[in-house]
């Protein structure tokens, strides 16, 4: 058996929390609800009248879907194999999630995606230039 590519794992979580991001920021559009209304009525200026936060959270879901599958631009540039931005900006995203109502779960996603990121960083692996392949063995000295 082969080892575990953390860095394809969390991104493909990671995918998943953008994709699922997107569709919610679309929905808060209709039905503008903070996740945290029960608490407090403070934070409904965030997504009405004007829809700030599903806003937000349309650009930063649409921001890690470029960023994850890549689009060709950002493939083989230095944020695209970079752990280290993605362990950096996507905090910044479970925040906007968790405070709109319709995307908790993206941001549980995210954060689960996060800590494969971190453990992937952890043990020293490298994001590929090419996207969606497998980092190349060094040819042992003979």
């Amino acid at each position: 058996m082969g080892k575990l590519i953390k860095n394809h794992w969390a991104r493909l979580i990671v995918l998943t929390a953008a994709i699922y991001q997107v569709a919610a920021s679309i929905e808060g559009f209709f039905w503008p609800k903070i996740f945290w209304d029960f608490l407090t009525k403070n934070l409904d200026g965030a997504v009405k009248p004007f829809p700030a936060l599903q806003i937000i959270n349309l650009l930063l879901g649409l921001l890690a879907l470029a960023w994850e599958w890549p689009l060709k631009p950002l493939a083989n540039t230095r944020l695209h194999r970079s752990i280290e931005a993605r362990l950096a900006i996507y905090p910044i995203s479970v925040l906007a999630a968790a405070l709109l109502y319709q995307a908790t779960n993206p941001a549980l996603y995210y954060m689960i995606g996060m800590a494969v990121y971190f453990w992937a960083y952890s043990e020293g692996e490298i994001v590929c230039p090419e996207p969606w392949s497998l980092p190349k063995r060094s040819r042992p000295k003979t």
